[in-house]
């Protein structure tokens, strides 16, 4: 009984020990989710801020570019009211001028005719005979044609007031408000100098086109455009390690101009050192960031190998042939152990890899699976997992790698045996031919 006894207190506070323990866990637990609240209320409220802006924005643009074309028809039509105007009003005043020529001239006449009638009886004659001579040099039965209004211009405008109905529905139309964008990041997959990036569909009522992806460094306030076309995933290189890059996704509607309002920005980064081939080699030219090489046109031949052994087992690494050259049996591409000079290509010990044929070469021999022949645009991915470590007869250790080579939609797995593990490897390429341009990533 006391044994009980003495047993229960300890047991009892045991249990308070493991209840204090589930409260202070489902305390975070309740943290997390308030902090997650905090933050989709942030994103309300912060999203709905920015979209007023930019519909106040829009419409005070759109308000202004309306204004702007109103007003410069405006002009046009004055403009075309003027050139009327002035090319019917010259006819006129032409005839004018020669109406009231006229009128002076047959004012003179009468004077001077006047004058001749009532003079005294010797210069009468004179002035009576000049006065006639005179008038019979003037045509006094030459009158000049006046156009009946019926025949001048009566300017008036045109107005079809259809056009505010016309406008007025485009603009009861115009712009919507999106309360969530039909696509989203779904998977950001860090890879050596770049990252994966793959998006849904998250409206099924939405048929998309076409994708546009952006990015930006987060200390950057620009987004720059890195893809757009009609697939869901896109690596984006040239991505320095262990720096933060946001990432967002819209889409275009099958038939439309317009494209949809952004996803959610992600936040990703690489923490994998980015492949790089090695530099100084004679036949091969390299780009910036050292992840292309070209074969040039020297003589020199022999293996390009990585800087570095940077391939890990468990990674995917991924050559793509940018373009080709005059192929040749010896060309390979591959993984090896260690670095090794004297040797024209991998197709040698402690090394797999495939040739531009699609031969694949396992330690140096080649396999009966071959996969389809390299060419421009082509995709090779070595897919390396550690199996286990066996024992041979002669007490020497076998470490035994599955691997996977893909190019062209085919693969081929088999078994790598190596005298002693290995963590890390290169990876490596051999063209015989100038042209071959390979990235690595």
């Amino acid at each position: 009984m006391r044994g009980a006894m003495e047993l229960e207190p300890e047991l009892l506070l045991q249990e308070a020990r493991e209840n204090v323990e589930a409260a202070q866990s489902y305390r975070r637990e309740l943290g997390h989710r308030l902090q997650g609240l905090r933050e989709a209320r942030r994103q309300i409220k912060e999203s709905a801020s920015q979209t007023r802006d930019v519909l106040k924005q829009h419409f005070n643009d759109l308000k202004g570019t309306l204004g702007k074309l109103l007003d410069e028809r405006l002009v046009t039509l004055l403009q075309e009211v003027d050139t009327i105007e002035q090319e019917t009003i010259k006819p006129l005043d032409d005839c004018q001028k020669l109406i009231e020529h006229g009128v002076n001239t047959a004012e003179d006449l009468v004077r001077e005719g006047e004058i001749a009638i009532h003079g005294g009886v010797g210069e009468q004659n004179e002035k009576l005979w000049s006065f006639t001579k005179k008038a019979s040099h003037i045509q006094l039965d030459s009158l000049p044609e006046v156009p009946l209004l019926v025949d001048v211009p009566c300017l008036s405008a045109q107005l079809d007031d259809s056009i505010l109905n016309i406008v007025k529905d485009h603009i009861f139309k115009h712009g919507t408000v999106a309360s969530r964008p039909p696509v989203q990041i779904e998977e950001l997959i860090e890879k050596p100098g770049g990252i994966i990036v793959r998006w849904c569909k998250v409206d099924d009522d939405f048929t998309a086109q076409d994708y546009r992806l952006q990015f930006r460094k987060c200390t950057s306030n620009h987004f720059e455009d890195v893809y757009v076309g009609s697939e869901t995933e896109f690596i984006v290189l040239h991505i320095d390690p262990n720096v933060d890059y946001q990432f967002r996704v819209c889409a275009r509607g099958d038939g439309r101009q317009e494209w949809s309002p952004w996803s959610v920005p992600q936040i990703g980064h690489s923490t994998l050192v980015p492949h790089e081939w090695t530099t100084g080699f004679e036949g091969y030219s390299l780009s910036s960031r050292r992840n292309i090489a070209l074969r040039n046109d020297s003589e020199s031949s022999g293996v390009l190998y990585s800087s570095a052994p940077t391939y890990f087992c468990g990674q995917t690494l991924t050559f793509r042939v940018e373009t080709v050259g005059q192929p040749d049996r010896r060309d390979s591409i591959g993984v090896c152990v260690e670095k090794q000079s004297g040797h024209d290509s991998l197709q040698r010990d402690q090394a797999v890899c495939i040739s531009t044929n699609g031969a694949v070469f396992v330690n140096g021999k080649e396999m009966t699976n071959q996969l389809p022949a390299v060419t421009s645009g082509s995709t090779v991915t070595f897919d390396i997992e550690a199996v286990t470590l066996g024992t041979t007869n002669n007490e020497g250790g076998n470490f035994k790698l599955r691997v996977t080579i893909s190019s062209n939609n085919r693969e081929v797995v088999f078994d790598w045996l190596l005298d002693q593990s290995c963590g890390s490897l290169y990876f490596g390429c051999s063209f015989f031919y100038p042209g071959w341009k390979v990235l690595v990533f």
